[in-house]
């Protein structure tokens, strides 16, 4: 990479750093690397609302190509005493979406210097960390008519450095379920008046290991309790009439995780109808599998090999979720990690995105587009 070029994005990340913003929010980082790129590549630009695109048109029929980075923040307070630390209370890049936009627009940068004979699509995605951007920003791959696309994320305890990657499921799939039961209130000392929802979420609480039998599917399945509530605390003169039970329901393939769904919901209707009950259902955070194609992480495996970098097979799929699984559902295409080292993991206080990454990262993104 041009030793100019990897300075201007690595303050440039730092820059980013300063100005960390929430899923949906990120107006100040999308303007920020729009003028960027405008000031420093002949690249064309997209203003899409949220999220933009940058195309380099290489003139040729060769298939068209995309690679992605995500560029929103975590409500995580900043707790690191650095030079460019978040200037925006609660709000941080603790996830590194700071270094993969920085590296990014190294890539353009880069492109635009080397201007190759292909057109080559630069997706700088809103909205990652709620699910969001790219079921948004994948409509892109049938508007442009790309044929693959790549991705990439900085994963602390990997080997710095190393490459890792497996084929089908890289990252599993998941949403968050609230089931919301209301019944009827009633004075404490007269229950047998009223509706109480208290037993019938306490009965699907119960069901679920039932539910999540790995017997029952093809690939791992998780449904994790995060937060359950009946009632009003401190109101002893009044019988409890609503409460509500949340859950992360987790799977290696989609097809499992609508049947955990299916199953979690049915379940929780019939206890409620049981006692009487309404039962209302709501879904956030819903993360697709991401599925790497065979033929797309050979070609991410060729760019490590060819820059001599250190690979790693994972065996199994990261548990959290990824919403670049959405591109891969219209595309051909690949996500892969890049070592971050030993030290704080993901959203975690103490993380802090490793410059070092920049420059293999734009390396094999080069690679994998034959420049």
């Amino acid at each position: 990479m041009d030793k100019k070029n990897l300075e201007m994005v690595t303050a440039l990340r730092k820059e980013l750093h300063t100005q960390p913003e929430l899923s949906r929010n990120e107006v100040w980082t999308r303007k920020r690397l729009m003028d960027f790129l405008r000031q420093h590549t002949s690249l064309k630009i997209v203003d899409k609302g949220h999220w933009f695109y940058a195309v380099h048109e290489g003139g040729t029929n060769a298939p068209k190509i995309g690679f992605r980075a995500d560029m929103d923040a975590v409500a995580i307070n900043e707790t690191l005493d650095l030079p460019y630390a978040s200037r925006n209370p609660g709000v941080s890049h603790k996830c590194g979406h700071d270094g993969h936009s920085a590296g990014l627009a190294g890539f353009a940068l880069e492109l635009d210097r080397i201007k190759p004979k292909r057109t080559i699509y630069l997706i700088f995605q809103h909205a990652e960390e709620n699910g969001e951007g790219a079921k948004e920003c994948a409509a892109l791959i049938d508007e442009c008519g790309i044929t693959e696309v790549f991705g990439l994320h900085n994963w602390p305890g990997m080997p710095k450095g190393c490459v890792a990657l497996r084929d089908g499921t890289v990252m599993c799939a998941s949403f968050g379920l609230t089931i919301t039961m209301t019944g009827a209130s009633t004075h404490a000392s007269t229950p047998e008046k009223g509706k109480n929802p208290a037993q019938a979420l306490a009965k699907v609480i119960l069901e679920i290991p039932k539910i999540t039998n790995p017997a029952l599917y093809n690939g791992l399945i998780m449904a994790t309790i995060i937060h359950s509530e009946v009632g009003t605390p401190g109101a002893f003169g009044v019988a409890a009439s609503c409460g509500s039970l949340s859950v992360t329901c987790r799977a290696l393939l989609d097809e499992d995780l609508n049947a955990l769904e299916k199953r979690l919901c049915e379940f929780a209707k019939d206890a409620a109808a049981k006692d009487g009950l309404t039962c209302e259902f709501s879904i956030q955070d819903r993360f697709p599998e991401t599925a790497n194609h065979k033929t797309s992480a050979e070609r991410v495996r060729q760019a490590a090999r060819k820059l001599g970098f250190p690979l790693q097979e994972m065996k199994e799929p990261i548990r959290s979720s990824e919403d670049f699984g959405y591109y891969l559902k219209r595309a051909e295409g690949a996500f892969f990690f890049l070592g971050a080292g030993d030290g704080p993991g993901l959203h975690s206080s103490e993380y802090d995105f490793p410059d070092e990454l920049i420059e293999p990262g734009v390396e094999i993104f080069k690679a994998i587009a034959g420049i």
